[in-house]
């Protein structure tokens, strides 16, 4: 579902919680998951603790010109139920648009998957520059698909 400063997706997969979170919390595994094509690999980072935390992202997109690194500051982290961070160039602050993570408990087994693109923060100038949404719906799709994928091992 698209508004006009965000994409949401949502999927119900037959997966514990805890095992979506596993990996979302672990930014080796962002590559893995990732739809869009950007994520190259993590930079040695740990994995997401807590809120506060920032991880290093090495990324690939014609819209920087090639190759570029991201500093991610996690905004929001409930064990097995939520994270989130904003997304800035390495070495700025976040511009405002924000990945958020939800997982419900639907089972001792099974979880709905929500994932949001918002760039609501992010002031017109920054969206004009950049083209947003930068990602898209599909892309976010496949990113879920990815996540319970690497869930299962499949």
């Amino acid at each position: 579902m698209a508004d006009k400063n965000s994409i949401t997706v949502t999927r119900s997969v037959d997966i514990p919680a805890k095992d979506l979170f596993n990996i979302l919390s672990n930014p080796e595994r962002h590559a893995e998951i990732d739809g869009s094509g950007f994520v190259v690999s993590d930079d040695k980072t740990d994995r997401i603790s807590g809120q506060g935390d920032v991880f290093r992202m090495n990324m690939h997109g014609d819209h920087m010109g090639g190759d570029y690194k991201t500093e991610n500051h996690v905004t929001g982290f409930e064990e097995n139920k939520f994270i989130s961070w904003k997304t800035a160039p390495a070495g700025e602050e976040p511009p405002g648009w924000e990945w958020i993570w939800e997982l419900t408990s639907t089972g001792s087994d099974s979880a709905d998957i929500s994932l949001t693109y918002d760039w609501s923060k992010v002031d017109q100038d920054t969206v004009n520059q950049i083209g947003f949404p930068l990602v898209t719906e599909d892309q976010l799709e496949a990113s879920v698909d990815r996540l319970a994928a690497a869930a299962t091992g499949a």
